[in-house]
């Protein structure tokens, strides 16, 4: 792991490299050694900025932050770094197993493969068993995408019936709404068709 330094306005103290230094060292748990570092820390009219760049695998990972402290500001910058980089080895996690369950797939070591007997010849005399492999179609894995949704939600207190009728009406699998006595529940249809309540507690 290369770190590089670079310090505008600012002159780098041992006791910030430590606390670089030690703040990385719990990144290089999480990633492995194999990342380049490059730490930028500057001033302007009293604001100490820090900027802490971290590149794997040709991916950048930058964290930003500032403060009216250096210390504080390069503390909040590897604190960025350090989710961002949960969230990078838990997508490259995923990517993984997702190729070796394609592998599998295509290799026929998933187990859930299924398996038939044909025979193949002009008569039944010169028919050669041969088996089919039908294996099943490969799911892709994808990012979770959220949106937010103001028409699932109810504003007004409602009653149960009420509740139902307006998630039929607007045509929604999960509604969300209060009781006359202010505890929030929400309706949700399954898969068989069915509404189930839920009570917050």
């Amino acid at each position: 792991m290369n770190v590089e330094y670079t310090g505008r306005q600012y002159e780098i103290t041992p006791a910030i490299r430590k606390q670089i230094e030690h703040g990385l060292s719990k990144i290089r748990k999480l990633l492995g050694d194999n990342f380049d570092t490059h730490v930028i820390l500057s001033v302007e009219k009293h604001r100490h900025q820090a900027e802490i760049t971290i590149t794997i695998r040709n991916h950048p990972i930058v964290g930003a932050a500032e403060a009216p402290e250096m210390l504080s500001a390069v503390a909040q910058a590897l604190d960025h770094i350090d989710r961002q980089a949960v969230k990078y080895k838990a997508r490259w996690r995923t990517r993984k197993r997702a190729a070796r369950k394609k592998w599998a797939a295509v290799n026929g070591h998933d187990g859930q493969s299924a398996q038939r007997v044909i025979a193949i010849g002009k008569d039944e005399k010169t028919a050669v068993p041969v088996v089919v492999h039908a294996f099943p179609a490969i799911v892709k894995m994808a990012e979770a995408h959220v949106v937010k949704s103001q028409d699932s939600v109810s504003h007004t207190p409602m009653t149960l019936e009420e509740a139902i009728k307006e998630c039929e009406f607007r045509d929604r699998e999960v509604f969300v709404f209060r009781d006359n006595e202010g505890k929030v529940k929400v309706l949700h249809r399954t898969k068989s068709g069915k509404m189930e309540l839920i009570e917050a507690p």
